[in-house]
């Protein structure tokens, strides 16, 4: 029998440093369990970063969070799918889509739910640092 996975791994705007109005959402089921890595790479699409995987040594920093209450599980992560635009009118390509993930802390694997860009980065800049806070804050220096 498969061990449900109760872990979620955010990279973007559901980070605590984005103080984005949904990361409210995010802490009223989840707990942070800290700092983490997994293997992906970042594009910028224009308006923000978007995060693919990858099976290079190629490392995204984010954040690890667990689920505070198993019974809760399905609300809270279709509430989650919601916000990442997984629920779509017929016809409509979802922006992202959810997967199992390997989640490095501090060296140790486990297993999250992880949301990736659903789409062509062919068009798009690679970025090269790991982490989207460090990227933003430079692309917005004055």
């Amino acid at each position: 029998m498969n061990t449900p996975i109760y872990q979620l791994f955010v990279y973007g705007s559901l980070r605590s440093g984005f103080r984005n109005p949904a990361y409210q959402y995010l802490t009223r089921y989840f707990h942070l369990l800290g700092e983490a890595v997994v293997k992906g790479k970042f594009f910028d699409n224009g308006n923000y970063p978007v995060a693919v995987p990858t099976s290079e040594e190629h490392f995204i920093t984010g954040e690890l969070y667990v689920l505070n209450n198993p019974d809760e599980f399905n609300w809270a992560l279709a509430q989650l799918d919601d916000y990442e635009g997984l629920n779509v009118e017929s016809g409509e390509h979802p922006l992202y889509k959810r997967e199992m993930v390997n989640v490095f802390q501090q060296g140790q694997p486990s297993e999250a739910w992880i949301y990736w860009f659903n789409g062509d980065t062919a068009h798009m800049n690679e970025i090269d640092t790991g982490d989207v806070l460090k990227y933003l804050q430079e692309k917005n220096k004055p």
